[in-house]
């Protein structure tokens, strides 16, 4: 395979699977499968992509002394590109230490975002455009042909192998998350988005405040709350584990009637204490579950007590913990993706007052 096209493949190939792992946070239900498929398949392309360009650069790579500026670039990004795949591919087969704290797939996706800086950084110090000629030759297609059909055979034989093996990695869910203490009430893990921990919220002057687009304000204190409703939902954490859990609360439409929505009112805002929040179409809102027992256990503070959001087709991200405030807008909440991160540096999120 010509070097012009390694090189473009490599660059469009990470582009991609970086941008298929973000779809990954967003893709909770089953009909997103496809995009988990995606990314493995991305994934063994490009190992089989950097084998061929280790072949014709490797001399180079593992002799410093033949090393100039430019090529400190490409090995930087072949480590970065080495280290994201097998931290995949332990993940993918069950091996999940934690590394300083974080999961092995929170490592990987760290890992996935340093490599699209690292190879962008090598395309811009070392790349040379690609001529018609090294496309022309009919050697290229049938190699690009032949990396794609090992690609998609080695991806759709890696579950029954692991199931055929008994490897820990057949246990996982589509999302490639580990199950942890389902139904077991309060026992499963704890995790924030980024850093979110607020002091225990007083259940005495606690209100549920509903705003925006309505016409009349509510403020509800948590006594109000009725344990009307129950769901069996699937929370799925995009650091690696899933949870199932029977939860118990009251579904927003319940609450939202009394509010009486304004025929403008097509979005939900939920929002926490620490400022943390996530936007849902009208429609969607209302099918949501306010929780504030999980199977037979009020929620304990770690997992957003007194009140958590469920959403059952979600990840975990957007199951807004400590919830205290809904406001109903005429559009999405633009500001909501921004809000899970500074919502850590706020006093509130950080354990302040």
């Amino acid at each position: 395979m010509a070097a012009r096209v390694t090189d473009w493949g490599l660059a469009v190939l990470i582009a991609a699977l970086v941008a298929s792992g973000g779809l990954t946070l967003f893709a909770g239900s089953t009909g997103d499968t496809w995009v988990f498929a995606a990314h493995d398949v991305l994934g063994i392309g490009i190992l089989l992509l950097l084998g061929v360009k280790l072949r014709r650069v490797g001399a180079r790579v593992f002799a410093p002394a033949r090393w100039d500026r430019r090529t400190i670039y490409g090995v930087v990004g072949t480590a970065l590109a080495v280290a994201a795949l097998v931290s995949g591919l332990l993940w993918a087969n069950g091996v999940t230490p934690d590394v300083a704290g974080y999961s092995l797939l929170s490592v990987h996706d760290a890992l996935g975002v340093a490599l699209l800086l690292g190879v962008a950084a090598h395309m811009v110090a070392r790349a040379k455009p690609l001529r018609r000629r090294d496309l022309a030759h009919r050697r290229q297609f049938l190699a690009m042909g032949a990396m794609t059909g090992v690609s998609l055979v080695a991806w759709r034989t890696q579950r029954p192998l692991q199931v055929l093996l008994g490897l820990p990695g057949a246990k996982r869910r589509f999302t490639g998350s580990y199950e942890a203490a389902s139904f077991g009430g309060n026992a499963f893990p704890t995790t924030s988005w980024v850093a979110d921990s607020p002091r225990p919220v007083d259940l005495a002057a606690y209100r549920l405040r509903i705003e925006g687009l309505v016409g009349r304000r509510l403020a509800i204190a948590l006594a109000d709350l009725p344990l009307v409703d129950e769901l069996v939902a699937t929370l799925d954490c995009t650091g690696g584990f899933y949870s199932t859990q029977r939860w118990r609360g009251v579904r927003l439409s319940r609450i939202l009637e009394p509010a009486r929505p304004k025929q403008a009112a097509g979005h939900v805002s939920v929002a926490s204490v620490t400022g943390y929040r996530w936007s849902f179409a009208m429609n969607v809102a209302r099918e949501l579950l306010l929780a504030t027992r999980v199977g037979d256990e009020a929620l304990s503070q770690e997992h957003g007590a007194p009140v958590r959001l469920v959403v059952p087709w979600a990840r975990g991200f957007q199951w807004v913990k400590w919830v205290q405030r809904i406001d109903l807008l005429d559009h999405p909440d633009y500001g909501a993706p921004a809000s899970t991160v500074w919502s850590s540096l706020t006093a509130v999120g950080s354990g302040g007052r």
